[in-house]
């Protein structure tokens, strides 16, 4: 049996689809489609992106190009989901490694610089902003969804409808003080709950506490003081007594000695007599 011959339908699609390489013809189906998660969505952007800033992989707008040694740029998550099967470029199949990859910043900075629309514009946002301000917008998107602070509600509302929503929560029985000491009210706390009151009292259990401390620090240092003194007055009886002592033995002219005497006497004093022994 002889194959047919090969007509202008069976001949091998080429690698390139307008203008860029066709990956599919690369990977399998479930590898294509786990790698279609890198990059920036198409829909997010004002005005059609140019296809240099387009990722051969997933299709999106590159983010965090990082370019390989053959000069072909893809997203960071892109390939490196892609390297962890094949180690070689996507695109010309040359082969690379992670070391060798580097940062796109200029590219990077270039696409930051892409207007895109809020991504609350289905919701009825009509912003368009640079893309490297785009989480700036999304802190104060009035469309934004918002979970309730009240505890115990798990709701999402827009930003703009947030107060009014508090309002009318289930679940505002429990709220914190708004003015920020820190207590939980519930409705009936809530009426009567006076911050500068309770702070006012706590102020002044703190006073009576600290002149209670300082109260006894004050006897602490009167007994100090007293014990001081007394020492001092000991030191100095002890010191008169210590000169009485010595002057008792000190010898006046008129106690010396008479000549021709051994000179083996002994001095004792008892009180203010002296008494001379000679042998």
């Amino acid at each position: 049996m002889t194959r047919p011959e090969k007509g202008e339908n069976d001949r091998k699609p080429s690698i390139r689809k307008s203008g860029r390489y066709d990956l599919s013809l690369f990977a399998s189906p479930d590898l294509a489609r786990s790698l279609q998660s890198g990059g920036y969505d198409l829909s997010l952007f004002a005005s059609p992106p140019d296809c240099n800033f387009l990722c051969s992989v997933c299709h999106g707008v590159l983010k965090r190009p990082v370019r390989l040694p053959c000069h072909h740029v893809f997203c960071k998550k892109c390939i490196l989901r892609w390297l962890a099967r094949q180690k070689t470029c996507p695109c010309c199949r040359e082969d690379v490694s992670r070391k060798s990859m580097v940062h796109a910043s200029q590219l990077q900075r270039a696409i930051g610089r892409l207007e895109v629309k809020c991504k609350n514009a289905d919701a009825g946002c009509l912003v368009t902003c640079p893309l490297a301000h785009r989480k700036g917008h999304q802190a104060s998107c009035p469309f934004e969804l918002t979970t309730c602070p009240n505890e115990g509600c798990s709701a999402r509302v827009p930003r703009q409808v947030l107060a009014a929503h508090r309002q009318h929560c289930q679940q505002s029985a429990q709220q914190r003080c708004p003015l920020g000491c820190g207590a939980t009210l519930g409705p009936a706390e809530k009426a009567d709950h006076n911050c500068y009151r309770e702070l006012r009292e706590a102020w002044g259990v703190r006073q009576a506490r600290s002149r209670t401390l300082l109260a006894r620090l004050l006897r602490r240092v009167r007994r100090v003081h007293r014990a001081t003194n007394l020492i001092r007055r000991q030191l100095a009886q002890l010191g008169d007594l210590l000169e009485g002592d010595a002057a008792l033995f000190v010898r006046s002219p008129a106690q010396a000695v008479p000549e021709g005497s051994s000179g083996a006497g002994v001095w004792e004093g008892q009180g203010q007599d002296i008494l001379y022994i000679e042998d």
